[in-house]
């Protein structure tokens, strides 16, 4: 039986963030702090003052909110997990919860934390910090492209100057953005490397392969391709009950940008990868719908790319046919 701890929740907003510490009595206090760094200091000498440094810390994944907070927990030595949301919302429905506020969902954290101790986080490298957060602006640039390229098909002449002028600095940045990525993978060996391996998969090129490198790094963290499948939100939710049983659409818990970034990848790849080609073939004969075998390839196409990046090995479509 696992033995309680002291167990810390926090419920992450855009300007503050909720603290529930629960005790191995199963006590609980609760308070509220700036989401900035003076907040972050203040929850710190908070926990001093509670004797909760020894604390396991827990909060979902909450994007840019909370970026901040879990890198000043780690530099402090604190132990800190971060999980997927998909998670803390499966368990409060086990306990039949109800309330829904910032405080009642920091509890919840803080009960889930205690009962099955995730993982701890690991800081990503600088240099994959980085990559993020190139990747992550080429992704908003090439959506803000798309967004003017849409106005300007409708647009009147009067207003098309305008959008095409904004189009210019755009594409420009788009290339500027796309240019850094590159040099910045070409400047450390191991990230190069992988982008190799990556590269040798049909179907990936340069973008696919940096928001690979991007979000699945550190990748030991992944002890296999169906954790790393469901990081990225592409595992199927079984609807199953009886002899009934319905769709089974994927989970969407996980890591927009690499479903994102493996749509047009998984396309290709059923043209021109032998091993993508045949195992849609197989699943289009076995009547499975054509965005279901789309899909699937890029479930398949994270399998591949987990194997390779594992194994230091380029992709070799014998040894995956044999």
């Amino acid at each position: 039986m696992i033995t309680p701890i002291s167990c810390v929740g926090l419920d992450i907003a855009k300007a503050k963030f909720d603290v529930a510490l629960l005790n191995a009595l199963g006590k609980y206090r609760s308070k509220v702090f700036a989401n900035t760094p003076e907040g972050f200091d203040q929850l710190l000498n908070w926990l001093r003052k509670h004797d909760a440094l020894e604390a396991h810390l827990c909060m979902e994944t909450t994007g840019v909110y909370g970026r901040g907070l879990v890198r000043f927990l780690a530099q402090q030595n604190l132990l800190v997990s971060v999980v997927n949301p998909a998670q803390i919302h499966a368990f409060g429905k086990t306990e039949l919860v109800r309330a829904k506020t910032d405080k009642a969902d920091a509890r919840l954290i803080a009960r889930y934390c205690q009962m099955h101790r995730p993982p701890p986080w690991i800081p990503p490298a600088d240099e994959i910090v980085i990559l993020q957060a190139l990747v992550q602006r080429l992704d908003d640039l090439l959506g803000l492209q798309n967004m003017e390229n849409n106005r300007l098909e409708t647009a009147e002449s009067a207003a098309q100057p305008s959008i095409e002028a904004i189009l210019v600095v755009i594409n420009q940045q788009i290339d500027t953005v796309r240019r850094q990525i590159q040099e910045h993978i070409d400047d450390h060996p191991d990230l190069k490397s992988q982008k190799k391996l990556l590269l040798s998969i049909p179907g990936i090129g340069d973008n696919t392969s940096a928001t690979l490198l991007a979000f699945i790094s550190p990748f030991e963290r992944f002890h296999s391709a169906k954790q790393l499948v469901a990081y990225a939100g592409l595992n199927p939710r079984i609807r199953q009950s009886g002899q009934w049983a319905g769709k089974s659409p994927i989970a969407k818990a996980g890591n927009i940008l690499l479903r994102k970034a493996l749509y047009m990848p998984a396309l290709t790849a059923k043209r021109y990868n032998p091993v993508i080609t045949a195992f849609c073939n197989r699943l289009l004969a076995r009547g499975k719908r054509p965005m279901q075998v789309i899909i699937a390839a890029m479930r398949k196409l994270l399998h591949i790319a987990y194997g390779i990046l594992k194994s230091g090995q380029p992709f070799d479509p014998e040894k995956a046919l044999a």
